[in-house]
């Protein structure tokens, strides 16, 4: 997953603040972006040596293992977080340039998205020249969501925000709606709401991220803009933990109650552990309300956690990783194929047709043996960036 690489420095012509504030706001928003990056290689980790015990959406409460399901829902906060702040970097860049501008960077930065999905992101999950499966996901639903944000920009500041909040709370209302194969709202709608697929030529193209809440959480990340260029600090806190904490208790109130948001929970008397579980399967495909609630609640929290924390070397360390999104999740994913094929052609495989370690455990050793190494190249990347303001393609990286 990867987000909007801007500046995320406001306009001088914004609201007086103190001097320090510009840059808590930098660090604070690149550490969380690359808290949620190292979050997401977990996932990606487990996806790669784990693959054989599959989990579905939401993850079932029933019968998985809780380690396996409590390691997955721990990546429920990356795509929220990444597309709100892909809005809230959008913000803070129109604030050092025309709407016509920000306009042109997002349609620019949008379709560049959608190719590298199409591209080397698909190529870096099968390593097929030829692709017979082509899986439509975040990079895809991130980029669509620039692009269709490049023309909401142009609203008035309370018809995004109002937008933003119709879109997450109310599309599960949208749920019972699905059109056959051959119908001619097939495919717009399982691009908008309706996980689905469909056969080009061949190739099978699946819409694993319907874009539709995802346009919702945009909007809500670009409105909270207004925080970063208008707020002081201290208020900008306090605002951003008051907001988190409600979307939690407004989560927890609305899950309790059973009656809308997503799938029902169930209680298991002999298990509680799988009460729990069940209260926390959520769907992501397309993110519910209650997915969403508490994903970007928490996000909230975090970043004012980072501000507070601005000095500290945790925090600079992630704000490292934040700083060169595109660059860590394609080096990622492209190191993970290259160890797997390794390993495959070393020991064979093991798990059917797949290699496979034996134990979750080893997921998670992989997963911690990975950070630092993932740290340095990274850091290289991210220095070149602020260096070389004279290569022009390394802003989309």
């Amino acid at each position: 997953m990867a987000t909007l690489a801007v500046s995320n420095e406001p306009s001088a012509v914004s609201q007086p603040v103190a001097p320090t504030a510009v840059t808590t706001r930098l660090q604070s928003i690149d550490a969380l972006r690359g808290l949620v990056m190292v979050i997401m290689l977990l996932d990606h980790v487990r996806e790669t040596w784990f693959l054989y015990m599959p989990v579905g959406d939401p993850v079932d409460a029933r019968t998985v293992m809780p380690a396996l399901f409590f390691t997955r829902i721990t990546s429920t906060l990356c795509a929220p977080i990444f597309v709100a702040l892909t809005g809230l970097s959008a913000f803070l860049f129109s604030q050092r340039h025309s709407l016509a501008q920000t306009s042109d960077f997002l349609l620019r930065r949008g379709a560049f998205l959608v190719l590298l999905e199409l591209t080397l992101v698909n190529f870096s999950w099968r390593a097929e020249l030829v692709p017979h499966f082509v899986f439509l996901q975040v990079i895809w639903a991130i980029g669509l969501c620039m692009i269709i944000l490049a023309a909401l920009i142009h609203l008035p500041p309370r018809a995004i925000l109002l937008l933003g909040l119709v879109i997450v709370a109310g599309h599960n209302l949208l749920d019972p709606i699905s059109f056959p194969p051959d119908h001619p709202l097939f495919i717009p709608w399982g691009v908008l709401h309706d996980r689905s697929q469909i056969e080009l030529g061949g190739v099978v193209v699946k819409f694993n991220y319907p874009i539709l809440p995802w346009i919702g959480v945009i909007c809500l990340g670009w409105s909270a803009g207004s925080w970063f260029s208008q707020l002081a600090s201290p208020e900008r806190r306090r605002t951003l933990l008051r907001t988190g904490a409600a979307m939690i208790a407004g989560f927890v109130l609305l899950r309790a109650l059973n009656i809308y948001g997503d799938s029902p929970w169930f209680v298991s008397p002999s298990e509680p552990i799988r009460t729990v579980m069940s209260f926390l399967a959520l769907t992501k495909y397309p993110p519910s309300l209650l997915f969403l609630l508490p994903t970007l609640g928490i996000g909230l929290l975090l970043l004012a956690a980072f501000e507070k924390a601005n000095d500290a070397r945790l925090t600079r360390w992630l704000s490292v990783m934040g700083g060169a999104p595109m660059f860590f999740y394609l080096f990622h994913l492209y190191l993970l194929r290259i160890l797997y094929l390794s390993a495959r052609a070393i020991w064979g495989t093991n798990h059917g047709d797949i290699f496979g370690v034996d134990t979750l455990a080893w997921v998670w050793v992989w997963y911690l043996g990975l950070i630092v190494p993932l740290y340095f190249p990274t850091r290289w990347f991210s220095n070149l960036k602020k260096r070389r303001k004279d290569i022009w393609w390394l802003k989309y990286l």
